[in-house]
């Protein structure tokens, strides 16, 4: 199976780097992860309609890294709740169903577009509270080690 992450922005500072670096080579073990960096529009001014603009052409460049074959998973605040088990189970689905990849998608500071969402198979929400999106990479990429761990039955998940 291939986990891809498409995530908005670059990571700047060097504990979120070395943090997604360590569970890369973990997660490695598990499957073939390719993390995919679409750049951050830049917000000149403000108001509703601007913002709208930086998440379309956000949105583009996310939709043409999406794999048309892939099970599209999208972070949004108002996606579904899972437990760390549900998501290992979501994932083990998949893999059983035949499923050679699952595209997971990080939005920007404003978060996604329309045209993105629209694209989810899976809309998932760690919580209703606002992270940074570089934090929210390591975040998810925890849980998708922790969900493996749990698939083969092995020991770090408590």
């Amino acid at each position: 199976m291939k986990i891809k992450i498409i995530a908005v922005g670059k990571l700047k500072e060097k504990y979120w780097t070395q943090a997604v670096e360590e569970y890369s080579k973990r997660i490695g073990g598990y499957c073939d992860l390719e993390i995919v960096e679409v750049k951050e529009s830049k917000l000149r001014g403000s108001g509703q309609a601007l913002e709208e603009r930086v998440k379309s052409e956000e949105g583009q460049d996310i939709i043409s890294k999406i794999n048309p074959l892939a099970f599209v998973v999208t972070l949004e605040i108002k996606g579904k709740s899972f437990s760390s088990e549900e998501l290992a189970e979501k994932i083990n689905a998949l893999a059983l169903e035949g499923k050679g990849e699952i595209d997971f998608i990080i939005g920007g500071s404003l978060g996604l577009s329309q045209e993105v969402s629209k694209e989810a198979d899976l809309k998932l929400s760690f919580s209703q509270m606002t992270f940074p999106h570089q934090m929210m990479r390591v975040i998810l990429l925890e849980q998708i080690y922790r969900s493996f761990k749990i698939i083969k039955g092995e020991t770090y998940h408590k």
